[in-house]
């Protein structure tokens, strides 16, 4: 069954004329660039809507030599079956440039609704947009543009930290799952008190509010000498203590080993600047977010560590409604 769409602003059903969804009271969203719009760009995710245009390309599998990195990470969090999903309707909140939304197309049968708040749902539509089973939204994860129940399955991976009120972004997404259904989301996590000792928080209050561009290009300026940096404190067995102070991204235990220097000093930039841009960073303890999964009503609460590929470890909770 198609999901129904509704107005998130007045809950009233809506229909399709053409590239309009229209409701009752003819208040219409338009489809721009192959994407149903509900928001403005112009909001607290305007950092990844820059970065995901700009690196479109650099973490999709399809477009990779040496990486399985997202299929490895999706299948390895959720383990869904492949055949499983057959006909199934998936709902993806805070899909970036679709790196996830493509191995689900890709790798299943399933439809998929992909929201992002961002316009970074432009760099999805020009990645995915051939597959029609990708129905696309730009829309707040507060106000999705769906009726409640309607998913088999929800994800959304490397978002919760990122808005707001992590709690309300929570319960947002238990209300979209069907009885019987899952929700599987990640996060970063608080470890102890030494998360926040540590370059990205320290500089995070400078950084944030600088320019796009700007913070960029000063990342590009500096990547090879953070990159050799990083490397020299690893041989000397100090990198654990001493690269967290380093402002470039954790390169051992985040991205994938086999890039080529090329490939390598393209993804640091990327991780990069998603560690020092973004309005919002709110890591959360693993047993903080199952106790809201549970607080919701979901059954069979299973927060985790998944560890994938070489030394990668992700922090989730998943659960059945």
């Amino acid at each position: 069954m198609t999901p129904q769409l509704i107005n998130p602003n007045m809950g009233a059903p809506l229909t399709q004329r053409g590239d309009l969804l229209i409701d009752s009271q003819g208040v219409t969203f338009p489809r721009v660039n192959g994407a149903w719009r509900f928001v403005k760009s112009d909001n607290y995710t305007g950092s990844f809507g820059f970065q995901w245009n700009r690196f479109e390309r650099t973490q999709v599998d399809r477009f990779q030599r040496h990486s399985s990195q997202s299929y490895d990470r999706f299948f390895a969090v959720t383990r869904w079956n492949e055949q499983d999903l057959s006909a199934q309707n998936i709902l993806e909140v805070g899909s970036g440039a679709g790196r996830f939304s493509q191995v689900v197309l890709q790798h299943t049968q399933a439809t998929l609704y992909s929201v992002d708040y961002s316009d970074a749902v432009e760099a999805n539509y020009r990645n995915n947009g051939s597959d029609d089973r990708l129905n696309l939204f730009q829309a707040s994860v507060y106000e999705l543009p769906f009726a409640p129940g309607q998913f088999d399955k929800v994800f959304c991976f490397g978002v919760l930290q990122h808005t707001p009120d992590v709690k309300r972004s929570v319960a947002s997404l238990i209300r979209m799952v069907k009885p019987g259904g899952e929700l599987i989301v990640d996060f970063y996590p608080v470890k102890g008190w030494y998360t926040k000792i540590h370059a990205k928080y320290l500089l995070r209050p400078f950084t944030r509010r600088m320019d796009h561009l700007r913070l960029l290009n000063l990342i590009e300026k500096h990547a090879d000498r953070l990159i050799r940096a990083y490397r020299f404190f690893d041989r000397l067995g100090l990198g654990r203590i001493v690269n967290r102070f380093l402002p470039v991204c954790d390169i051992r235990r985040t991205l994938p080993t086999n890039l080529s220097e090329a490939e390598l000093r393209e993804w640091v930039i990327l991780d990069t600047f998603d560690m020092f841009s973004p309005q919002y960073d709110q890591p959360q303890r693993l047993e903080t977010v199952a106790n809201w999964f549970a607080e919701a009503g979901m059954r069979e609460v299973i927060p985790s560590v998944v560890r994938y590929g070489d030394g990668n470890e992700i922090y989730t909770v998943k659960g059945i409604r």
